[in-house]
């Protein structure tokens, strides 16, 4: 893939070449000769179809748990996240040692330990790595999705950004059936605190525990404020804030 270095942003086709803009900047490619017609019917693509089923699953389960904690990660995430999590699901596809190949599935590859350590610490913000943020220890227990962070001290404690003031802890339970895709999801209490010396439990403790056939999905958000005049405002529209999951059971 080549970059475009040019006095003019070009986009468009010219011959055999496109140009095209993406997040990273104005690229260059050729053309591709094969039609989509050929692809889904010729014996010789057989490799290609399976490889696009695959990843169509793959797409769809990241989608899946995307959707599932839109209320955690709507202010908790990074312009890259879908592409990274897809990355990820493909990893716990592969995991999949049972299906044929071009029906391996995230379904089937969650259910094993590999599959599910695959997922385990993935964060939804790459610029806000929870374990940088948050410079404490923390528990968690499985069974009612409770967090607790012993004696944090914010200004010691926490990795947080210019102008904050105050930081608020959530966390969240999910259970996700990626098969089906059932999903229940139970938010935990918010824990507001200012970024200060003063010494804090923090106990989040998810309404009740998630109902379903599917794996059982913990995560843990810090996000930033700064108040004003009394009002907390969200800081940078959330650019700081970390969201990551701890674990999959």
């Amino acid at each position: 893939m080549a970059k475009v270095k040019s006095l003019f942003n070009v986009e468009g086709t010219l011959g055999e070449v496109t140009f095209y803009k993406d997040q990273d900047g104005y690229k260059i490619r050729t053309k591709n000769g094969v039609s989509k017609e050929r692809i889904m019917s010729d014996p010789a693509y057989a490799r290609t179809r399976e490889n696009l089923t695959e990843f169509g699953n793959t797409a769809r389960s990241g989608k899946m748990l995307r959707r599932s904690i839109v209320s955690l990660m709507n202010d908790a995430k990074d312009n890259r996240v879908t592409s990274r999590l897809t990355q990820i699901m493909s990893k716990v596809k592969n995991e999949d040692l049972t299906s044929v190949r071009g029906q391996r599935n995230v379904a089937t590859g969650i259910l094993t330990a590999e599959g599910k350590a695959w997922l385990k610490g993935f964060n939804f913000n790459k610029r806000a790595i929870l374990d940088a943020v948050l410079q404490s220890t923390y528990t968690l227990n499985t069974t009612t999705g409770e967090v607790s962070i012993a004696d944090l001290v914010p200004i010691q404690q926490l990795a947080y950004p210019e102008g904050a003031t105050h930081v608020e802890f959530s966390s969240g339970f999910l259970n996700l059936d990626f098969l089906t895709g059932d999903k229940d999801l139970q938010l935990s209490n918010l824990v507001n605190l200012p970024v200060d010396a003063t010494v804090s439990t923090i106990t989040l403790t998810p309404l009740g525990v998630p109902t379903g056939s599917g794996q059982n999905f913990y995560f843990l958000k810090a996000a930033f404020f700064q108040e004003i005049n009394g009002v907390q405002y969200p800081l940078n529209n959330g650019a700081f804030n970390a969201l990551q999951l701890l674990e999959v059971i």
